[in-house]
């Protein structure tokens, strides 16, 4: 499957505004480079429309570029430098050598065309709310596991079962391989783009999202969840924390905890 590319010139604080926008368009992936933002999406998925309108808003320009699936991967296997969260986690390819000194938990992923690396801001909050979360034993489910990262850190972090959703086929098969280089043999992935068939509970449900989904299934996260149980929440802009809280207020959700980082917020919410 062919992709396109658009290379947007624009300052950091922009950058994350246009990849909470460009996600509900339907891009998948985010390269920033500088100056410039670099989004891809399914080559029949772009909306020139939707991407004129975009830009317009906001007064800048792009340049756009299709690119064939094995260029896409090598993108990111070129820029996929080794990521550390603090002394806990961390991430890198199999093509890198081992982490000297060795983080508390190691990872090894291939990520290919899905998102969760853990450079960007969302992931690295998540994982550092997850460092203080006791997971041994505990049944975790993760809504929109991209390439299993969180998934799979559960299973290290000694999670006995855990359960992992994604709407994209190829995330959904990144991590099916991630786990076996991983040796996560808990975790258990498949396709689907919504937890409303789900009638397991959880005590803890991860969600590294965005804002619009994050807000229509609230609901159904709380649902998942034992009394007591922890939701960790990302993907949410800080102009967006508001109608967050709100909506947690409203499912009987309470903030615990709350990580900002460029102007990304990761949240911890407990279950009445």
């Amino acid at each position: 499957m062919s992709h396109t590319s658009i290379t947007l010139t624009c300052n950091a604080e922009l950058k994350d505004i246009l990849i909470a926008e460009l996600s509900e368009s339907g891009f998948e992936g985010f390269e920033e480079r500088g100056n410039e933002l670099v989004a891809y999406i399914p080559e029949n998925d772009f909306s020139e429309v939707a991407v004129e309108r975009l830009t317009k808003i906001y007064g800048i320009s792009y340049k756009k570029e299709n690119i064939a699936q094995t260029n896409w991967n090598a993108v990111w296997e070129s820029n996929f430098e080794p990521v550390r969260v603090d002394t806990f986690c961390g991430i890198r390819a199999g093509f890198h050598p081992p982490f000297d000194p060795q983080p508390q938990h190691e990872i090894i992923i291939t990520p290919k065309m899905s998102f969760g690396t853990g450079h960007h801001a969302t992931t690295s909050s998540m994982i550092r709310l997850m460092k203080d979360v006791e997971f041994r034993g505990k049944r975790v489910f993760d809504f929109g596991t991209g390439t299993g990262i969180l998934a799979i850190l559960a299973s290290k972090m000694g999670a006995s079962v855990i359960e992992a959703i994604d709407i994209d086929e190829w995330s959904v098969e990144n991590t099916k391989e991630n786990i076996i280089t991983n040796n996560a043999l808990a975790v258990k992935v498949w396709r689907s783009d919504t937890p409303k068939s789900i009638i397991n509970t959880y005590n803890v449900v991860l969600a590294n999202i965005n804002r619009n989904i994050l807000l229509e299934f609230m609901g159904d996260m709380r649902r998942l969840l034992v009394s007591g149980g922890v939701l960790l929440l990302s993907g949410i802009l800080k102009e967006d924390e508001k109608a967050i809280l709100e909506a947690a207020r409203q499912h009987a959700l309470v903030l615990d905890q709350q990580i900002e980082k460029d102007n990304w917020l990761a949240m911890k919410l407990l279950a009445r």
